[in-house]
């Protein structure tokens, strides 16, 4: 799936990348996860390209990165992370959880990302 924009108020422009994990702790679980960029590039999908294989597995030293959201159970269990050198505040958070569990719970919005 292609990156995710929309701005947050008026002013608070972000690129949303999405990234599904599998993991094996005794049985499986897929986690969603969502890293969370100031979109820098008016929406150029372009600029997701170096930052879509970064792993959160250390701190994310890029000045742009917010940190991520991890949806366990879609629409009822989140967890946000801010390890980025910028945070986000609660009603931020909630604002993009709802933007991303419209696209995805909206399909024909997915053709839409695919063909940009």
């Amino acid at each position: 799936m292609k990156p995710i924009f929309f701005t947050l108020g008026e002013r608070l422009p972000l690129m949303i990348i999405p990234d599904t994990q599998a993991h094996l702790n005794g049985h499986t679980i897929i986690t969603h996860t969502y890293s969370i960029y100031l979109d820098t590039d008016n929406g150029n999908p372009k600029q997701a390209l170096a930052k879509e294989t970064t792993l959160h597995l250390e701190r994310i030293k890029d000045p742009d990165y917010y940190g991520y959201i991890t949806f366990e159970q879609t629409g009822q269990i989140f967890t946000y992370t801010p390890d980025g050198q910028k945070n986000l505040d609660n009603d931020q958070i909630e604002q993009i959880i709802e933007n991303v569990n419209h696209v995805r719970n909206n399909p024909s919005i997915w053709q839409h990302l695919d063909d940009v």
